[in-house]
């Protein structure tokens, strides 16, 4: 019997350490991988709408159309006590909810993100039973992934050693422009 398995993307976070890492991610690739490693119950993309990230759309489109169940939320603005104009990007407290909500019901947790925030959730999600793994990267130059969250996590995966198994290659980021369209 295969594990029941569910992916947790933070989309910016995974976006912005791929990068870091010089490559990007083809997210059907991504769905394979981990379905190849147990019966994936689930694959959930967490991001923030924004007018100056619409450029993201065509990406959740084809998210949507193609396994994940995407979760999106606004930019919230605000003026600090300085008055200068500040953005709130936050996907955190939706995503610890959702994982906490299917945790009775798989066996491992796959989370794609560094935040440090993130750590009281994994611990959360392990005294319900299922086995946590991280997805991040130490390599970069600040390291992405926050060192409490990485030593709370069962296993922690290297986000580089995976680049051959769900990277794009730069024809295929050339490309890329042209599927999402």
């Amino acid at each position: 019997m295969s594990e029941k398995v569910a992916l947790f993307v933070d989309g910016l976070n995974l976006h912005y350490t791929a990068k870091a890492l010089d490559f990007s991610i083809d997210f059907r690739r991504l769905l394979a991988e981990f379905g190849a490693r147990g019966v994936l119950v689930r694959a959930y993309y967490y991001t923030i709408i924004a007018e100056e990230f619409e450029t993201t759309r065509p990406l959740i489109d084809w998210l949507e159309y193609n396994g994940f169940t995407v979760r999106t939320t606004s930019v919230k603005e605000f003026d600090d006590v300085q008055g200068r104009r500040k953005y709130k990007r936050n996907i955190g407290v939706e995503l610890a909810v959702n994982a906490l909500e299917i945790a009775k019901y798989v066996d491992h947790i796959v989370l794609f993100s560094g935040d440090g925030d993130f750590r009281r959730l994994v611990e959360a999600i392990q005294r319900i039973g299922p086995r946590v793994t991280l997805v991040s990267s130490m390599r970069t130059k600040p390291p992405m992934v926050a060192d409490e969250l990485r030593r709370q996590a069962d296993t922690f995966i290297e986000l580089h050693e995976l680049k051959a198994a769900i990277g794009r290659t730069k024809e295929e980021r050339r490309n890329q422009r042209d599927e999402f369209s």
